[in-house]
């Protein structure tokens, strides 16, 4: 399988995948078009109608999540660092920063 965004939701991406023998796992584009009908996906209903598809979805979801922590309340939406390694440590410390906003949640859990 092979999981990737909306922006990837075309027919010859899709057609591609399969002639590899690959299930893709792709989020659908639900936006609406200029004349307001829903925008045409590639995914079949072969696709969607297994579990192993919504639980990859739900998992890119949580990735997601992270990303746009990131973004939004670690600053990283625009990088005021320049050269690969300072920016490398800014998304290290965004990182090790999410982990422990999420360690009294997952210490929780397992209690």
């Amino acid at each position: 399988t092979l999981g990737a965004d909306k922006a990837y939701d075309v027919t010859d991406f899709v057609g591609e995948l399969r002639s590899r023998s690959v299930t893709p796992h792709i989020a659908i584009d639900g936006h609406l078009s200029k004349t307001g009908k829903p925008r045409k996906t590639a995914i079949d209903r072969r696709t969607l109608r297994h579990a192993g598809y919504a639980v990859s979805q739900r998992c890119r979801k949580r990735i997601e999540e992270v990303f746009g922590w990131i973004k939004a309340s670690a600053g990283l939406a625009k990088v005021k660092f320049r050269g690969r390694a300072r920016v490398d440590a800014a998304f290290k410390l965004a990182l090790a920063a999410y982990n422990l906003i999420r360690l009294p949640r997952l210490l929780g859990a397992t209690a």
